[in-house]
């Protein structure tokens, strides 16, 4: 992050500034963003405006005056509410139109930070207040170059993870030792730590209806076994233990048996053809140079479940943004959930995961698309037919 870059994007969207406001280290993005250290001391309310043009501002409390001092800007200090309220409408004084972290009725909520109260004082200051989701996706779901190569790596390794999880399961299963979803999720584990690849939480295995549930996750005391004529889906992500990685997310699905059941080929063939078309819109659209927005990629999908009868089974956004978190901060595929508008933009990763989740098991494919400025690519393997385990 550079100020002036911040300021250069500031002119692009037509605003007088971006204000920065924290308490309590509530906003994560603005200690991101801004590269300020987490072990500085927030427990007073500290304000850091950058206006499009000229010198960036910061305000502080007396008790901890030193809290943004790893910022460039001039400084100001107050102790009272009063002389907070009186040194903010200075601090903002010739602007009219700034951003914020917030998002009108909160559609956006990993940007919808700050409290309404602050909007409310800010508002007094004389300014209108927009949401910085756009600015946020700028900078923080940017990838470099070396994080594009670094999260192809991690989907080289995830995926034979991946692979070598349904043969051990295929290994049990046809001998007629018994298996479940958390030595399976154990399995992979040890193969994502001896593969060098990390991960959060996770990863998810689940058979039958537990994988109707999208946010399942097998634990020593919550699982189920695996035996012949099972569904088994696997979530999995991970990066590389290296700073700065980021993600690769996917799941699959398979059956324990010799010909998958006509009712779960049917649904898996649902969601593969809606994940294929969801993947080649955006493809398409990037190639044409046209301007497409996460609401937009949820409605493909989303449109093709429900015209083969499946809508009211879809109850997740299409895709979520990726970054050096699993799930990122940039533009979400999602207009279910959300009414996600932001502008999928160049340097951005998210994933395409269609899903149905029936009562007696669930489907769901995931492939992660990356966006360069000329074209768009999903960049790991994608699944085609059931995995006959």
């Amino acid at each position: 992050m550079t100020i002036d870059s911040i300021q250069e994007a500031l002119v692009a969207a037509g605003l007088d500034g971006w204000l920065f406001f924290d308490h309590h280290k509530r906003d994560p993005l603005a200690y991101r963003i801004l590269d300020i250290p987490l072990d500085v001391s927030a427990t007073r309310r500290w304000y850091y405006f950058i206006p499009a043009h000229g010198e960036p501002k910061r305000l502080v409390h007396q008790i901890e005056s030193g809290t943004l001092d790893s910022v460039p800007g001039s400084k100001a200090v107050y102790s009272s509410w009063e002389d907070q309220q009186q040194r903010l409408s200075a601090l903002l004084t010739g602007a009219k139109l700034i951003a914020m972290q917030y998002s009108p009725q909160c559609a956006i909520p990993y940007v919808s930070l700050v409290d309404a109260g602050t909007i409310e004082l800010v508002k007094k200051c004389g300014v209108e207040v927009v949401s910085s989701a756009n600015l946020v996706q700028e900078f923080e779901a940017r990838w470099t170059e070396a994080q594009f190569q670094m999260h192809l790596e991690a989907g080289r390794r995830v995926d034979q993870a991946r692979r070598e999880a349904f043969d051990f399961i295929g290994e049990r299963v046809r001998s007629g030792e018994s298996v479940n979803e958390y030595e399976v999720q154990q399995f992979m584990c040890m193969r994502f730590a001896q593969l060098e690849v990390t991960a959060d939480h996770g990863p998810t295995v689940a058979v039958n209806a537990n994988a109707s549930d999208p946010h399942y996750e097998p634990s020593s005391e919550r699982h189920s076994p695996i035996n012949k004529g099972d569904n088994v889906l696997i979530d999995c992500w991970a990066k590389l233990t290296q700073p700065h990685a980021v993600y690769y997310d996917i799941a699959w699905v398979g059956f324990c048996g010799d010909v998958a059941p006509a009712e779960v080929q049917n649904v898996f063939e649902v969601v593969r053809e809606a994940r294929v078309k969801t993947c080649l819109f955006v493809i398409e659209k990037v190639a044409a140079r046209e301007t497409i927005a996460g609401f937009q990629v949820d409605d493909v999908a989303r449109g093709l479940v429900t015209e083969r009868g499946f809508g009211d089974y879809f109850f997740h956004r299409t895709g979520h943004s990726i970054g050096e978190d699993v799930h990122g901060t940039g533009a979400n595929m999602d207009n279910f959930e959300c009414h996600d508008e932001r502008k999928i933009i160049p340097g951005s990763c998210f994933s395409i995961e269609p899903g149905i989740y029936l009562p007696k098991f669930g489907i769901r494919s995931e492939v992660n698309v990356f966006v360069s400025k000329t074209s768009a690519q999903v960049t790991g393997q994608q699944q085609e037919k059931v995995v006959l385990i």
